[in-house]
């Protein structure tokens, strides 16, 4: 049947409008129920045991982490774009913890990338500038873990001496898969001797469109890590902001435990972060799973199993559940802007 009226098809795209806008808040309800079905009751059975304080201070600390993460993203995003603000860095963090939880990880970098886009950063620069924050969080998490290890080397010894080859085999794949990240980024060698095995695997021809892709794509990287690359001082600058930012989520166990247990800071920091550098390297999606797994395994040799096994509950709530459902706010607010901007156009 014809459309008769310019006002018919305005009608028609408003409520489709509002159709897709319902289809979306849907889809994210149903995101939060399938990602937390399993830990949702325990977790909440816990908040409720927990002191009022004690999960407005794992709150804090969950927050703050995110305003220095949004600090971060700001500085590396306006050596492309100047006028990125710090609001777009803060919003930018929590879109991507809500699509880190709710795609296990796969989807928080293509989501940067994206939001980056919008806000007038080229995708291949974009990526590349994705990809430098992340090697910069790896590098500071190793850095992090070696300072409050040596710091703390007396405790570490006398709790944790018997799992010292584990140690130092965390420590080795950390440095191995950040000196990786690095030269995947910013080396044209390492390209070129990738590409050099992937040709020779080639033999017979049928990978020649997937390797003419990671050619292009390995140029895109060089050219948008170039001159990310060039800055030191910001890369370095940025190293403290992340130390900064761990001292945050990892010092959420001494909130937990100081009163009862009596461990200091300095003792969570170094637990902490070896437990985080360790489950960091053992492969699950998004670190979910097994960064539990280490950090219950951890501190049961510090506060009992039971302790630890609820610590590890609201540690779990403080670093990912509250940054997703935070996430999720964010993320619909950022697509009903969007439909409002794409209205007015």
């Amino acid at each position: 049947m014809p459309i008769d009226t310019e006002e018919e098809v305005i009608c028609i795209n408003k409520k489709t409008g509002q159709v897709l806008k319902w289809i979306f808040v849907i889809a994210l309800i149903a995101m939060i129920i399938y990602t937390f079905r399993d830990s949702a009751g325990p977790i909440l059975e816990e908040l409720l045991q927990t002191s009022v304080w004690v999960v407005l201070g794992i709150g804090i600390a969950a927050v703050v982490y995110h305003l220095i993460e949004a600090w971060i993203t700001c500085s590396f995003a306006r050596v492309y774009q100047p006028k990125f603000s710090y609001w777009m860095g803060l919003e930018s963090a929590f879109y991507c913890s809500f699509y880190r939880v709710a795609t296990l990880g796969s989807g928080a970098g293509v989501a940067a990338v994206v939001y980056f886009h919008e806000k007038g950063i080229e995708p291949s620069k974009g990526t590349g500038m994705y990809m430098m924050e992340y090697v910069v969080h790896k590098i500071s998490l190793a850095f992090f873990s070696v300072i409050f290890f040596v710091l703390d080397f007396a405790f570490m010894k006398q709790y944790f001496s018997e799992y010292f080859y584990l140690l130092t085999i965390g420590y080795g794949l950390t440095a191995f898969v950040s000196m990786g990240l690095v030269l995947f980024c910013c080396s044209k060698q390492f390209h070129r001797f990738i590409l050099w095995i992937c040709r020779k695997v080639n033999r017979k021809g049928k990978l020649d469109a997937q390797i003419a892709e990671l050619s292009t794509q390995c140029r895109i990287m060089e050219d948008a890590t170039a001159e990310l690359m060039t800055r030191k001082t910001l890369v370095w600058t940025n190293v403290g902001k992340n130390l900064l930012k761990f001292a945050c989520f990892y010092g959420i166990p001494f909130i937990i435990l100081y009163q009862e247990y009596g461990l200091s800071l300095i003792h969570i920091w170094a637990v902490t972060s070896v437990a985080i550098m360790l489950a960091a390297v053992i492969p699950a999606p998004a670190g979910i799973g097994s960064s539990e797994f280490v950090f219950t395994a951890m501190f049961t040799v510090l506060v009992g199993t039971g302790a630890a096994g609820s610590a590890a509950l609201l540690y779990r709530f403080a670093t990912f559940v509250l940054p997703f459902l935070i996430g999720a706010v964010v993320v619909l607010s950022h697509h009903i802007r969007k439909n409002k901007r794409c209205k007015k156009s």
